[in-house]
């Protein structure tokens, strides 16, 4: 008799899942359904038995009276777990207090989120990858929410998450993430937004923008008190704001139209400017917020581009005073609109998470994605020096190239010699904001380096160790997230 007869028999006692093979926390009911997840080598499967388990696609198993579906972990199967028990299926969190994006570009990081997120009320977004994220790990949309569903049920998480299809520019890219299931949206109007107004004269801006009384009467009359603080315009500034946000304005206008406005989904609508070459003002963020919500946009967050520097994988850079002052007021003119801010790029953040509590009041979005790619690669240098060693070596062959790809201001002079460090001290270099930001912007050319007879040089043997050293990967994830979290909290009063 298999061990997986031998648990179905003792079922709806798990008492001794663990010596069969099976997660604990998976095994699930549905009338007169049982569902769990099983471990079998290097892979995982569901198991399902009982009226129903033929809704599973799988091999089918008999012994004697007994049958069961042993079901690969596919997108059929996810959606047949998303029907079946809905706390595996992503539901809109921005509309909570506290909300957290948690960017999985393995697939095998949300096991680690959980553990964070048990203590802590703020909701998870553990499905979370922008259209450059997929391209570059050659993941699907379909695969980042399958894997976010499939942890949830195996580690037994019914506590709510969201699904955030990132820094969408396309309607065909919004309406592909809507029909799949995620439960909000990031459009980014970066591509609309013009980032050449900031160089041109005040004759130039004159000639390209001709203000109608409509929107002078609007802005140029009075002041706007947000809070206690006082924001006003005057000619030129008004000018120049309908130049950098007009276009971006109107296409996030069409976007909600098209495909949120009258109930046409529940699912959550986050706008970003913050890909711009410029800081955005607080003067312009409320322009901003006015004109969406004048035109019928209801937002649920906004994320504006701050002072100073929201660097991959490293900590601020900028001067933090001046960020805390502005923040003050970036965060009065999200409450006075009714969203939240959002911050992105909040990856190890950790010098401002203080500040973002506190002048949120315990009401935001925060970002994070490339941390926890990190986190993994921290764990390779820990249980596998010479592999590290050898991708390590790689990743600064590549650097040129990856950086076509991200913003980062990283000195490689400054990296020690990985053959001159000894195997404790490679684990160090993830001390160092260089050393960083290198692993951080190479992960797509890592994940995809080729032998030459055309397989992975590096990702089968990293999939293979992540498993075998999970528990380590989802250690180091509750420390270093629950880091960000500890933090944001200690800024507010619960």
């Amino acid at each position: 008799m298999s061990n997986i007869i031998r648990f179905i028999k003792e079922l709806p006692s798990v008492t001794n899942a663990k010596e069969y093979g099976v997660y604990p926390l998976s095994v699930n009911h549905f009338g007169h359904l049982h569902v769990f997840m099983i471990h079998e080598g290097d892979q995982d499967f569901l198991i399902a038995t009982g009226i129903g388990s033929s809704q599973f696609e799988g091999e089918l198993f008999q012994e004697g009276e007994f049958s069961y579906v042993k079901a690969p972990l596919i997108h059929h199967n996810a959606n047949t777990l998303r029907d079946l028990f809905p706390f595996t299926k992503p539901i809109p969190v921005l509309n909570k207090l506290r909300s957290f994006g948690l960017g999985d570009r393995l697939g095998i990081a949300t096991e680690g989120h959980i553990r964070v997120f048990k203590e802590y009320d703020a909701y998870p977004i553990f499905a979370q990858q922008s259209i450059r994220e997929l391209a570059l790990t050659n993941r699907t949309y379909k695969d980042v929410l399958d894997a976010a569903s499939f942890s949830v049920f195996r580690d037994g998480y019914k506590d709510g998450f969201g699904a955030d299809g990132d820094h969408l520019k396309k309607a065909s890219e919004v309406e592909m993430a809507l029909n799949l299931g995620f439960s909000m949206i990031t459009l980014d109007c970066s591509e609309f937004i013009r980032n050449d107004v900031t160089d041109m004269t005040k004759d130039q801006v004159n000639h390209a923008c001709k203000l109608d009384d409509e929107i002078k009467n609007r802005y140029l009359k009075h002041d706007f008190e947000v809070e206690g603080m006082k924001i006003s315009f005057d000619e030129e500034e008004l000018k120049r704001n309908v130049l950098v946000y007009g276009k971006a304005i109107d296409f996030a206008v069409q976007i909600y139209q098209d495909y949120f406005a009258d109930d046409k989904t529940d699912a959550n609508f986050e706008i970003s400017i913050d890909e711009t070459a410029t800081p955005t003002t607080p003067t312009q963020h409320y322009f901003v917020a006015n004109e969406l919500t004048r035109r019928g946009v209801k937002l649920d967050t906004m994320a504006p581009r701050f002072c100073g520097e929201f660097q991959k994988g490293v900590d601020y850079i900028g001067d933090i005073k001046q960020f805390e002052v502005e923040l003050k007021i970036h965060a009065a003119i999200a409450r006075h609109y009714g969203y939240k801010l959002s911050i992105h790029s909040g990856s190890d953040k950790f010098s401002i998470f203080q500040l973002v509590g506190k002048y949120t009041r315990g009401h935001f979005h925060v970002k994070t994605a490339g941390t926890n790619w990190l986190e993994a690669m921290r764990a390779v240098a820990a249980t596998d020096p010479k592999l590290y060693r050898e991708i390590h070596k790689y990743a600064l062959s590549m650097f040129e190239e990856a950086k076509k790809f991200y913003h980062v201001t990283t000195d490689l002079t400054k990296i020690a010699n990985v053959d001159t460090l000894t195997d404790d001290e490679l684990v160090d270099l993830f001390k160092q904001n260089d050393a960083r930001q290198l692993i951080h912007i190479t992960y797509g050319f890592i994940l995809n380096a080729k032998n030459q007879d055309d397989s992975f040089r590096f990702k089968t043997k990293l999939y293979d160790l992540w498993r075998e050293k999970r528990e380590v990967y989802a250690d180091m994830l509750y420390q270093h997230i629950g880091r960000h979290l500890e933090l944001l909290y200690s800024g507010f009063e619960k």
